[in-house]
């Protein structure tokens, strides 16, 4: 067997290794994102945008739900951001418990999006693995000679 051949199969193992680490990784990322927003038992305010009634577990809820957030926040201090109300202003305490909030709800929105990532990458790079093998089983494999 040819140096380059042996070098070629192991990088294309290598590769293909990574990319099952990243489907795995990604794959329990999502996971473990949706099952704690589930156990939150947070239900989509009934006057969203969209999603009204469900329940908070996957991007497109947790992002329904840091809008409606932020929608009643501004009902309730006036339309004023935490910026914009003075320092002994009551409403402020208001106002910064829904920025946490959909702090909170953002941060799941962006781990869902990096663990979604992560499995196209890895599925990609099981792909360029499985291809990397195949040509190098190709270039192994002796030209048939002329008789």
């Amino acid at each position: 067997m040819a140096r380059g051949t042996s070098t070629g199969r192991t990088t294309a193992t290598a590769v293909a290794l990574i990319g099952v680490l990243m489907v795995v990784t990604g794959a329990m990322t999502w996971y473990v994102v949706h099952d704690q927003l589930a156990a939150a038992r947070i239900t989509v305010a009934e006057d969203a945008g969209m999603l009204a009634g469900d329940t908070v577990d996957g991007p497109l809820s947790a992002y329904a739900q840091a809008q409606v957030i932020d929608k009643h926040a501004l009902e309730a201090t006036g339309g004023k951001t935490y910026a914009q109300l003075d320092r002994d202003d009551p409403l402020r305490e208001t106002a910064m418990a829904a920025s946490f909030l959909r702090a909170s709800l953002f941060t799941s929105v962006v781990a869902f999006g990096v663990a979604a990532m992560a499995l196209g990458v890895g599925l990609a790079l099981i792909l360029i693995g499985l291809a990397l093998r195949s040509a190098a089983r190709e270039s192994s494999i002796p030209e048939a000679q002329e008789t």
